[in-house]
C-alpha cells in the first residue's frame, strides 16, 4: 500500500470521482495545497528551494504513516515534468528496478527526466538497494525512497550518502482540523461540531489518511436532516473502534504512563493490566515494543543487563509471529521489566554528562590520549606517556585522567547497590582508592 497521504490512482471520469475515496478526491495538485510539513514546505525550506530553483535531487522521506511521502514525490516529479515510476519494496525486487532502469533510458533518450519513487525503501536488502547505485550516480534517474523507519539503520550507507534525508512529521491537532474542514467543503456536509472535530483529530494521531477515512466513514453514516455532526454521531459511526483507541489523547498518554510506572514501582500484576489495557485500545504493538526498550534502559540499566537483551527479543519475535501469538513475548518482557532490580544511574549519568557538554566549552583532548599516526604528531607529543591499560597490574593504569584539563575529578555516574550495580559500585570503589593511592605517591 502507499505510503501517500493521497495515493495514485489511474484517471477517472467525473461521475467515478464521486465514488472515489475522499483521500483521492483531496489530493493536492499544488504545493500550496499540502497541509503540514512546513519545516520542509516553508519559505526558505529545503523542499521549497528545491522546487523554486528547480534542482531535482535524490533525497529519503522519513516519516509515519499519512503524511505525504508520495504526495511530495509526485509533486516534485510534476513541477519537473519527469517520468514518474513507483516501486513497492514490498511486492517488487530486482526485476521491477530493472525494468525501471529500461524506462527510464527510453525517456532521456527523448530528454526527459524520471524519478523512482521507492515506497518503504527499507524492505529492501542490500544488493536490491545497491541495485539503484550506479545510475543514481550516472544521472539516469533521481531516486526519491519514502521510510516510515530510521534510514540510518535500514538503508545503505552507500544509498545514504548519495540522498538528502528529509524527515516529515505527523500532522498537528491545528493541521488535521484544517484537513475535516478541507473535506466537509469538498463532500458538501454538515460541518462537525468543534468537540467532534477534535475527537476526529485525537483518533487520527497525525495521520491523514486515518483522519479522512473516519470523516468519510462519519458523514456516510450522518442522518440527511442532520444540522451538525457531533460526537454520538461519530460513535455511531466509528463505534467500538473511535471509542477504545484513544491514540494520541489524554487517555492513552495517561494508560502509556500507567504502564512504564508500574514496571518501575516493580508491580508485575499492575503492569500486566496496563499492558492489556494498552492491547486492548488498539495501540500499535510496535509502539509498545518500544516504550519497553527505553524501560529497559532507563529504569533497570545495569542492575540487570539482560533486560535490554530480553526486550529487543521480544521486539523480534513479535515481527516474526505477529500477532496475537508475539504479545506473549512482550507480557514476558512486562513481567521481568517489573521484576528486575531498578537502577536510573546510567539514565541520570547520561543526561548530566550531556547537560555539561552542551553548556561547558570544547575542551581540548589530553595530548596523552591523541593518536600519533604521522610523526609530526609524535614530535608534537600526541599519545605520549599514554598507558595501555593491558598491560598494567590488574589490567588497570592507576593514576590515569581520561577527562580533560580541568574536569579530572567530574563523575556522572553513580551505580545504585541493587543487583549487578552492587558488584559495578564495588569495583569502581576499588578503582577509585587505587587512583587515590597512585596520586597521592607522586606529590
Amino acid at each position: 500500500m502507499s505510503d501517500s497521504l493521497f495515493p495514485e490512482l489511474p484517471a477517472a471520469s467525473p461521475a467515478a470521482h464521486l465514488n472515489q475515496p475522499l483521500a483521492e478526491r483531496l489530493r493536492p495538485t499544488h504545493l500550496d495545497e499540502v497541509i503540514g510539513q512546513r519545516q520542509l514546505l516553508g519559505p526558505g525550506m529545503p523542499l521549497r528551494a528545491a522546487f523554486e530553483s528547480g534542482r531535482l535531487h535524490s533525497m529519503i522521506l522519513w516519516g509515519p504513516p499519512g503524511v505525504g511521502k508520495t504526495t511530495l514525490a509526485r509533486l516534485m516529479t510534476q513541477a519537473f515534468d519527469a517520468q514518474f515510476i513507483t516501486i513497492s519494496a514490498v511486492l517488487g525486487g530486482v526485476k521491477e528496478i530493472r525494468e525501471a532502469v529500461e524506462r527510464a533510458q527510453a525517456v532521456a533518450a527523448q530528454g526527459r527526466r524520471t524519478v523512482v519513487f521507492v515506497d518503504e525503501v527499507h524492505r529492501f536488502n542490500k544488493s536490491q538497494q545497491d541495485a539503484f547505485l550506479p545510475h543514481v550516480e550516472s544521472g539516469l534517474f533521481t531516486f526519491i525512497g519514502a521510510t516510515t523507519e530510521n534510514p540510518s539503520f535500514e538503508v545503505n550507507s552507500a544509498l545514504l550518502s548519495r540522498a538528502s534525508v528529509h524527515v516529515l512529521k505527523s500532522l498537528d491537532e491545528g493541521e488535521l482540523l484544517a484537513l475535516v474542514e478541507r473535506a466537509v467543503q469538498v463532500l458538501a456536509s454538515p460541518p462537525f461540531t468543534p468537540a467532534a472535530a477534535k475527537r476526529l483529530a485525537a483518533y487520527a494521531d497525525g495521520d491523514a489518511r486515518r483522519l479522512l477515512n473516519a470523516v468519510d466513514a462519519a458523514v456516510a453514516l450522518a442522518p440527511k436532516s442532520a444540522q451538525e455532526i457531533d460526537e454520538a454521531a461519530l460513535e455511531r459511526a466509528l463505534g467500538e473502534q473511535l471509542r477504545r483507541y484513544d491514540k494520541g489523547g489524554e487517555q492513552f498518554y495517561d494508560v502509556i504512563s500507567a504502564l512504564h510506572k508500574s514496571v518501575r514501582g516493580s508491580d508485575p500484576d499492575a503492569a500486566l493490566y496496563w499492558f492489556a489495557r494498552m492491547l486492548d485500545g488498539g495501540v500499535d504493538v510496535r509502539y509498545i515494543a518500544r516504550r519497553l526498550i527505553r524501560m529497559a534502559s532507563e529504569d533497570i540499566g545495569l542492575a540487570d543487563p539482560r533486560a535490554l537483551r530480553i526486550c529487543l527479543d521480544a521486539a523480534d519475535t513479535y515481527e516474526r509471529l505477529g500477532s496475537p501469538e508475539g504479545e506473549l513475548t512482550l507480557a514476558q518482557a512486562v513481567v521481568f521489566l517489573a521484576v528486575a532490580p531498578k537502577s536510573n544511574a546510567v539514565y541520570s549519568a547520561y543526561k548530566a554528562a550531556r547537560a555539561l557538554v552542551k553548556t561547558d566549552s570544547s575542551r581540548p583532548v589530553p595530548l596523552h590520549l591523541r593518536n600519533a599516526p604521522t610523526r609530526l604528531m609524535s614530535e608534537l607529543g600526541y599519545g605520549r606517556e599514554y598507558r595501555y591499560a593491558h598491560d598494567e597490574p590488574g589490567g588497570f593504569a592507576a593514576g590515569v585522567s581520561y577527562m580533560p584539563e580541568g574536569l579530572e575529578d567530574q563523575r556522572f555516574y553513580e551505580p545504585v547497590g541493587r543487583g549487578l550495580e552492587l558488584r559495578i559500585g564495588e569495583r569502581l570503589t576499588e578503582l577509585r582508592r587505587l587512583n587515590a593511592e597512585q596520586n597521592e605517591s607522586v606529590k
